[in-house]
């Protein structure tokens, strides 16, 4: 597995994005048959090529939703109360959901790339990015938004872009 170059990420996502965008789009209209079995297939191919601590971007520009259960999980972990905790590290955002002040998060190890709360992140972060969701077509909105910050949704898109559309 190679180290991932986000600066050449970044290039290859804006050349590409409104491409793999439409992939998803076309897909979402009119799903291929087995949709969710082949999302399954092509997450394990994507596991072998992508290392999520080779990259961690998800974790310098996005922010999970912290669900109640989250901020008590988390809260008790580090000893706070929950309103400690929310009061010191949260916002609701526009959709009145709980998301971090900050990013990067503040859970992130620059040094290792790894999560300092990693046993007990928020439920977003263990289900992140979502590539072999059953219903996939219900993911299809969250895919669009991901290729632009996960490099392994933007692989995930590909496959499914050469498996659906027999592109060489």
């Amino acid at each position: 597995m190679d180290s991932i170059n986000l600066r050449n990420f970044k290039r290859k996502v804006e050349k590409n994005k409104r491409r793999l965008r439409l992939v998803l789009s076309k897909v979402e209209k009119k799903a291929p048959p087995h949709l969710d079995q082949l999302a399954e297939k092509i997450d394990k191919e994507v596991w072998k090529e992508v290392n999520c601590l080779s990259c961690a971007n998800c974790c310098k520009v996005m922010t999970p939703t912290f669900t109640v259960q989250d901020i008590k999980r988390i809260s008790s972990h580090l000893g706070q109360t929950p309103k400690e905790f929310k009061d010191q590290w949260l916002v609701k955002d526009k959709n009145q959901d709980w998301t971090n002040k900050i990013n990067p998060c503040q859970f992130l190890d620059f040094k290792t790339n790894m999560c300092k709360i990693y046993e007990i992140r928020p439920t977003d972060c263990s289900g992140f990015p979502h590539l072999a969701k059953k219903k996939m077509v219900d993911y299809i909105h969250v895919h669009k938004q991901n290729i632009e910050y996960c490099p392994a949704t933007y692989a995930m898109v590909e496959k499914l872009e050469k498996a659906v559309f027999s592109i060489k």
